[in-house]
């Protein structure tokens, strides 16, 4: 299979899907490997390290397109890349559909064939491809946050750990999961006053055991939110369903609540943000103001770091890109339902129940559209 790694033109967007290791392992499994110029650059990749591997260097995205078969990105198509998406092309991506309609409708007018990584889920509920970002990004939450609460950013003028005498931020994690975790972990580090809410009572108990009781935890309800929220110095956004919109946890008038130069980081952004007042933000213009509170709600926050990034995606998608190339994306999804889980649209078909509901788009399980034989509901998305 010809497998193609295009430069990302996200803004600011320095990752790239492929390292040289990955596009050995694919070339020495019998696969060309297209890797436009410059695509390695922002990682700190040469194009050299790519050749050394066996890659082919093409100039641009249009080639790359134009002659794969597989097309291995970090993040959803963008408009200009719409017109050279075309039939039976197979994108392996981070998409985030159920944010995106317009993506999710050229998708299907062009029978493209979309395999998100976000819904890629084994049977235990875990999501591997979502995993190291997600750790990325809640590291890089609290740095963030901390960032911009200095005075001269615009904040309150705090420092997340206070000092002698004198108490630290409040920081409020909304969501205990891969991304919550890590952000507590990183908070809790930087002697910040740390309150974590989620419904799930077994991650609570797992964040209290692992910190060794230096976090306040609290259960999700609208009455905690609020309460916790409008004291909050900096609130990080950490919720998660699969391949769904997130739940809109903290409305306008609690932001109205909090205190000038508080700080709100809503990584949720690209499943929609669970802050009524957060909209999208890039890494050019990552912030504004609303009720004097500053919002950060950047969609590709581990994009700051991208050598780790890449090299820590890479090495949970490489398994599967080689699944796709060596087997078909069909009988690679027959064989590992947990690949399944990540087609999303495929044959002109919304194949993710959360997409098909958040768009009002028809949904047809997976095996009604391919050959696959999987017992239907027993997988996500699927």
């Amino acid at each position: 299979m010809n497998v193609g790694v295009p430069r990302e033109i996200l803004d600011q967007e320095y990752r790239v899907a492929l390292t040289p290791q990955g596009a050995h392992e694919l070339v020495a499994e019998g696969h060309k490997v297209l890797v436009e110029e410059g695509a390695g650059e922002g990682s700190s990749i040469s194009d050299h390290d790519y050749r050394r591997a066996g890659a082919l260097l093409v100039r641009g995205p249009d080639e790359v397109y134009a002659e794969s078969d597989l097309i291995l990105k970090v993040k959803e198509p963008q408009p200009q890349e719409y017109p050279m998406l075309k039939a039976g092309l197979i994108i392996f991506t981070y998409l985030h559909l159920a944010a995106h309609r317009e993506l999710t409708e050229e998708l299907m007018r062009r029978r493209v064939a979309a395999v998100a990584y976000e819904t890629v889920q084994r049977r235990d509920g875990s999501l591997p491809l979502l995993a190291p970002m997600s750790e990325v990004a809640g590291r890089m939450a609290p740095q963030v946050g901390a960032h911009y609460l200095e005075k001269m950013n615009g904040g309150r003028g705090m420092l997340l750990g206070g000092a002698t005498g004198v108490p630290p931020a409040n920081v409020v994690i909304l969501g205990a999961g891969i991304v919550g975790s890590h952000s507590a972990i990183l908070a809790t580090g930087m002697d910040a006053h740390v309150i974590v809410m989620d419904k799930a009572l077994d991650r609570l108990r797992y964040l209290e055991h692992i910190l060794h009781g230096r976090i306040t935890t609290m259960v999700s309800n609208k009455m905690n939110v609020r309460e916790m929220v409008r004291d909050a110095d900096l609130v990080i956004g950490a919720v998660l369903i699969p391949g769904a919109r997130v739940p809109v946890l903290v409305d306008e008038e609690t932001v109205r609540e909090m205190r000038p130069g508080s700080v709100v980081v809503d990584i949720d952004i690209d499943q929609g943000g669970c802050i009524t007042t957060a909209r999208p933000t890039t890494h050019s213009s990552p912030v504004y103001v609303e009720h004097d509170v500053l919002h950060y709600c950047v969609g590709n926050i581990p994009g700051i770091v991208p050598r780790t990034s890449t090299f820590a995606l890479t090495n949970v998608t490489l398994p599967y890109a080689q699944e796709i190339a060596s087997l078909g994306l069909t009988e690679a999804a027959r064989r590992d339902p947990s690949l399944a889980a990540g087609i999303n649209v495929i044959e002109g078909r919304v194949t993710s129940r959360p997409v098909a509901e958040a768009h009002g788009l028809e949904y047809k399980r997976l095996e009604h559209v391919l050959p696959i034989g999987l017992p239907g509901d027993r997988f996500f998305g699927v």
